[in-house]
């Protein structure tokens, strides 16, 4: 499975959001194709993510169809179409965490979360990617949890970051009863 190959739904609420936070966002634009990047990356910068109904409203105020739209952020690695999940969850994918079994660690946390890359788990707890190289190759094969580098991820350690979390949650529950 590709990295956007399955778009997670958006509830109405969500929905009317992005099409007024986007139509704020086009007013900062000519209507010009060559505006077409620039203003996907102000509405991701300010939305998270590019929902399908930015995409739409981005694209009609271009005058270009929408999969032409759709193409440019599935080409660019740098466009999400899912939102971001609380905790973000990024594997390193280099040549020294490849070859140290990244991909086995990225199988771990698609099996454990129960989504693919480029996904975001329902409950928007967790946002699951890759990453190219996080220049820590002596620590490999790495995951970047939340922006900090776990060293030597392997499946055992997924569960061991995993059952962090579910104990951090239950403290933070504790705490407010």
């Amino acid at each position: 499975m590709t990295r956007n190959s399955h778009i997670q739904p958006i509830t109405p609420e969500e929905e009317k959001h992005s099409i007024k936070n986007t139509r704020s966002v086009l007013k900062k634009f000519s209507k010009k194709r060559a505006n077409l990047i620039p203003i996907l990356q102000a509405v991701q910068q300010s939305l998270g993510f590019l929902p399908r109904a930015a995409m739409i409203e981005i694209a009609a105020f271009l005058g270009i169809p929408p999969v032409d739209v759709y193409e440019v952020v599935t080409f660019y690695n740098q466009f999400r179409l899912n939102p971001p999940g609380k905790h973000s969850i990024r594997v390193c994918l280099g040549t020294a965490c490849h070859m140290k079994g990244g991909y086995i660690t990225l199988d771990a946390w698609e099996r454990r979360l129960n989504i693919h890359q480029g996904q975001t788990t329902p409950d928007r707890e967790f946002d699951l990617d890759t990453v190219a190289c996080v220049g820590c190759c002596t620590m490999a094969p790495v995951t970047v949890v939340d922006e900090k580098p776990e060293a030597k991820v392997e499946p055992t350690k997924v569960d061991g970051l995993l059952l962090a979390f579910k104990r951090d949650k239950e403290n933070k529950v504790a705490m407010k009863s």
